[in-house]
């Protein structure tokens, strides 16, 4: 009865084999067969991606720089204004030879030099500003306000690309500012930027003033004149 059970299992199991054998033969024909009426149909198919990049296609920069310099325009921004070529996470600065651009990435432009001396940490200065985003839109103004900002130097109060901007400014000066997304304030959802662009201030330096320390019982400021 054994002898007979194994010898049934073997022709069975053999039996099977054949059977998927032949399954197996018949799906590979289906496949090949659809393959080939998707091929002959014209039928776009669909491949696995590799992270294949574009090369960089100077009519789309072109293209990007066009439409930057209409927005501008749209928004009213001020003469000799930078344009930014953005495409993605990549910008480029575009700006005439006025323009200067520093070891940190900063870039500025003196309108007009003033007369005496830059400021120094510990003093503060009284300055007017006029900000604007990429697209040459203002954002904020001290004009508009109708009072100078008023700011003591090395108290971090400033963003880093702001007070280094106007650290060797001299009073009467102007000058315009743009601040790469480094060396400008933080983003995210508790500050009022909601994304890394470069800034633009046009800066005009009013004075410069000596500050001392001043302790009324447990109060203590600076008073500055």
């Amino acid at each position: 009865m054994f002898r007979v059970q194994c010898q049934a299992g073997s022709y069975l199991q053999a039996h099977r084999e054949e059977n998927r054998n032949v399954l197996c033969s018949e799906e590979n024909l289906r496949r090949r067969n659809l393959l080939l009426v998707l091929v002959t149909s014209s039928i776009p198919l669909a491949f696995p991606s590799y992270g294949k990049t574009k090369g960089k296609n100077p009519y789309d920069e072109k293209r990007l720089l066009e439409q930057n310099r209409r927005i501008q325009k749209e928004n009213n921004a001020p003469e000799d204004f930078p344009n930014f070529v953005r495409e993605g996470f990549t910008v480029k600065v575009v700006a005439s030879e006025n323009y200067v651009k520093r070891d940190s990435g900063l870039v500025v432009w003196d309108i007009a030099v003033g007369k005496g001396d830059s400021p120094k940490a510990g003093q503060q200065v009284t300055f007017h500003y006029v900000g604007y985003n990429e697209s040459g839109r203002r954002i904020d103004s001290s004009y508009v306000q109708g009072t100078p900002a008023k700011i003591r130097m090395g108290t971090n109060a400033l963003v880093p690309g702001f007070e280094e901007g106007i650290r060797d400014m001299k009073p009467g000066g102007k000058r315009r500012i743009v601040i790469p997304p480094e060396l400008g304030p933080p983003v995210g959802p508790s500050t009022f930027f909601s994304s890394k662009q470069f800034e633009v201030f046009d800066v005009e330096l009013v004075s410069i003033q000596d500050c001392t320390r001043r302790t009324i019982g447990f109060y203590s400021d600076f008073v500055c004149n």
